[in-house]
């Protein structure tokens, strides 16, 4: 243990390879989201297929009014990756839902890599996005 982290290989085993350790009580942000792929991950491994967590594919949400969601790298973590990276910006204004429901107030960054237009990061702020990030996970999961 560190403090109230329980630490873990990269298998989620503890120091006791009999007993794994997943969600809160590791590393990591405090996400129900983490907490699911770790659980199977490590039912994964126990079985012997492997098992496998894609943190850079795991969506963040605050459920306010708009809404904020996030998967991936942000501009900050790219720039000191020294990663080249291209930014598209999209306003909710231009979404006809947002419009039609008066709710258009916020925007949708996405940013890909300069070289293979890989999704890196998706950024929205605005009415559904903790809806509408999981179109950015399977793109993520996927390597669009």
């Amino acid at each position: 243990m560190d403090g109230r982290i329980i630490k873990t290989n990269d298998h989620l085993q503890t120091n006791l390879p009999h007993i794994y350790a997943i969600g809160d009580a590791i590393k990591g942000p405090m996400l129900a989201h983490k907490a699911e792929e770790e659980g199977i991950a490590a039912v994964e491994h126990m079985a012997g297929l492997g098992g496998h967590v894609n943190y850079e594919a795991i969506p963040n949400v605050i459920y306010t009014h708009p809404e904020l969601a996030t998967v991936g790298k942000n501009e900050q973590e790219l720039k000191e990756a020294g990663i080249e990276y291209n930014k598209g910006v999209f306003p909710f204004m231009a979404n006809s839902r947002a419009r039609t429901i008066d709710d258009a107030d916020g925007m949708v960054k996405v940013l890909a890599c300069k070289k293979t237009d890989r999704l890196l990061g998706v950024h929205m702020l605005g009415p559904n996005a903790g809806e509408m990030i999981h179109e950015a996970v399977v793109g993520m999961e996927y390597g669009a």
